[in-house]
């Protein structure tokens, strides 16, 4: 994984490559802040939207978290998103 220009290049373990947009990666946030939780009656619970602003969409640093997932560290200063390798491939395959 590397970042090139405004977007994250991706080559997966079956050689198939993947571009994503920063900006698409940031409004994908899997974070309970972003995406919110749900309890054990179902109902969701979730941070009210905050605007996300220009810096939002710069990515400053990325690291692997064990053998499972991403962790990504946006120019906001926002990082509690750990996306896993399997929903960053349905993040890249998404129209």
């Amino acid at each position: 994984m590397q970042r090139i220009g405004e977007e994250l290049a991706i080559r997966w373990d079956d050689g198939s490559e993947s571009f994503v947009p920063l900006e698409k990666l940031r409004r994908a946030c899997p974070c309970a802040g972003c995406k919110g939780e749900v309890d054990i009656m179902g109902n969701l619970y979730k941070n009210p939207e905050l605007p996300l602003i220009p810096t939002s969409f710069q990515l400053g640093n990325m690291v692997t978290v064990g053998t499972y997932a991403v962790q990504f560290f946006w120019g906001d200063g926002h990082n509690t998103g750990l996306y896993s390798f399997d929903y960053l491939r349905r993040v890249a395959a998404a129209k």
